[in-house]
C-alpha cells in the first residue's frame, strides 16, 4: 500500500473553507469573536453599546455597519480597526453587487 499523494490530490484550503462557509461577513465575524469570548449576544451587545437585537441584526446580516462604526468596534474590542474597517467596506460593496475586493491601507 503506497502512502504517497500526488500534487493533484491536495486542495486548496482557501477555497475550499470560502466554499464551505460563504464569504467573510463583519456579522460573521463578530459572531466568530462572541461564540470564541463564550459571551451572550446580551453581553457582547452591551460591551459594543448596542441593543441584543440590532448585534442580532448584524450578525444575521440583516444591517449593514458604516466603517466609522466598525472602528468603534473594534477599538472597544481590542482588535484591528483596519480590518474591521475592510471587511465593513467589503459588506457594503458585496451588497451593492460590485466585484470589487477591497484593500485599505493607513493614510499619510
Amino acid at each position: 500500500m503506497s502512502t504517497k499523494f500526488k500534487k493533484s490530490d491536495y486542495i486548496e484550503a482557501g477555497p475550499f473553507f470560502k466554499k464551505l462557509t460563504g464569504d467573510l461577513t463583519f456579522g460573521r465575524m463578530l459572531e466568530s469573536f462572541r461564540l470564541c469570548e463564550e459571551m451572550s449576544q446580551a453581553a457582547f451587545a452591551k460591551k459594543l453599546r448596542i441593543s441584543r437585537s440590532h448585534l442580532c441584526d448584524i450578525e444575521k446580516g440583516r444591517k449593514m455597519v458604516s466603517p466609522a462604526r466598525a472602528a468603534k468596534f473594534a477599538k472597544g474590542l481590542g482588535y484591528s480597526e483596519k480590518m474591521f474597517v475592510a471587511i465593513a467596506l467589503q459588506d457594503i460593496i458585496r451588497q451593492d453587487g460590485l466585484k470589487y475586493k477591497v484593500n485599505i491601507e493607513e493614510a499619510a
